[in-house]
């Protein structure tokens, strides 16, 4: 069966971390002839070492830096929609163990051997992060897999991700199946929620904070909440929903704070919720010239750090972020802070937010250190696949 896709070949002594499970082969781990760069971008193909040892069967692009993904190690694998079927009905029987509905993160990427594809399902809706030009390629496919086995009547293709170009890929979207409406429901946790699978960022509701969400809500009641980088209200309604006082959430999208106050009416919390469209330093700093103080401030923000190059300054946006975040903690207050970038490991995330506390003249205890719920689960080889990173402060005096 092998005989079935183009044949790619590694260079000498290059095989070993394929030998030891890593999902990747790098473009200068390739023996690139010109038969190989002529292969049409996101093939299938036969992965061999230099003496012809089969490692398995690889999506392959080479004009990307990452050349090879490893979708089987089987050099026998065929890989089509009967084949994606059985990954994404694996990969539903996992969630449907966790969670008592059919919202969650049905398929992250390597992790569950499907490389460069997230999928949020919101009931019978997918809205697939199409990353790659391997599952570019086979969008039909997937889309008819997930209608065929999970019963899905609409799934969105978002093409829409940065991270496309270094696969030489163009945006794109495409719906396979029910027109959607523009606004859907997101259930989590026991609580409604408004999302924007289309225009949203990303698939338009982020699952991997589900679990920090419910800490955090646990905290607050009777507590006056400020909920910065709000998106469509994830943590704040849920603060909200447990009792909270108070709860303004802040966002520069004007459409994220009218799903977020969407949600407030949905969950009968509207009376105590408020919403404001800022820039996020700008509304902290207002905040702190008029001497606000919250018993509970979470900052969720989009990454910082986007590539390597990025690592200095996002760093640097970190901590000066808690800085001003921590100067409204109220005494014996809570802040949480999280960065979703993978080029800022968990050990440079906490050391960077220990010092913006101290730099706002805040001492305190760590209360939680931790990433993504269970239905983000991350490769063995892959520590970049825990991206997300989360850590919630109790401080006492007050800056």
């Amino acid at each position: 069966m092998s005989e079935r896709y183009p044949e790619v070949r590694l260079r000498p002594g290059a095989d070993k971390r394929l030998s030891h499970g890593h999902p990747w082969a790098f473009s200068n781990e390739i023996a690139m002839d010109a038969e190989t760069k002529a292969l049409p971008p996101g093939g299938i193909v036969c992965l061999k070492t230099a003496d012809g040892e089969e490692r398995g069967v690889a999506m392959f692009n080479p004009h990307s830096l990452i050349a090879a993904r490893v979708m089987s190690r089987s050099p026998h694998a065929r890989i089509d929609r009967a084949d994606l079927a059985e990954r994404v009905r694996h990969a539903a029987q996992m969630r449907d163990r966790l969670f008592d509905v059919p919202y969650y993160r049905l398929a992250h990427a390597e992790a569950d051997g499907l490389p460069g594809l997230a999928i949020d399902r919101f009931g019978d809706l997918a809205v697939c992060q199409v990353n790659t030009a391997g599952m570019d390629r086979l969008g039909d496919d997937l889309a008819g897999a997930l209608m065929d086995e999970l019963g899905i009547a609409t799934v969105i293709l978002r093409g829409d991700s940065p991270v496309r170009k270094l696969e030489g890929l163009e945006d794109s979207m495409r719906i396979v199946g029910r027109a959607p409406t523009e606004g859907i429901d997101v259930l989590e946790n026991g609580f409604n929620y408004r999302a924007s699978p289309i225009a949203g960022q990303k698939t338009g509701w982020f699952f991997d904070q589900r679990d920090n969400r419910a800490f955090m809500a646990r905290l607050a009641e009777g507590a006056s909440v400020l909920d910065v980088y709000t998106h469509t209200g994830g943590f704040g309604i849920a603060c909200a929903a447990h009792r909270a006082a108070s709860v303004d959430m802040v966002d520069r999208s004007e459409v994220g704070l009218a799903h977020a106050m969407e949600a407030a009416v949905a969950n009968d919390v509207a009376a105590r919720c408020s919403t404001t469209a800022s820039d996020a330093f700008e509304n902290l700093q207002r905040r702190r010239d008029r001497a606000e103080l919250f018993d509970i401030v979470i900052c969720d923000p989009p990454a910082f750090a986007r590539s390597k190059k990025d690592l200095g300054a996002g760093i640097r946006g970190y901590r000066k972020l808690t800085r001003m975040a921590a100067k409204l903690v109220a005494p014996g207050g809570y802040l949480a802070m999280a960065s979703c970038s993978h080029h800022v490991d968990r050990d440079a995330f906490l050391f960077q937010v220990l010092r913006g506390v101290q730099d706002a003249g805040r001492e305190g205890m760590v209360m939680r250190n931790t990433g993504a719920g269970p239905d983000h689960p991350i490769h063995m080889q892959l520590p970049e696949s825990a991206y997300l990173k989360f850590v919630c402060l109790r401080l006492d005096q007050a800056g």
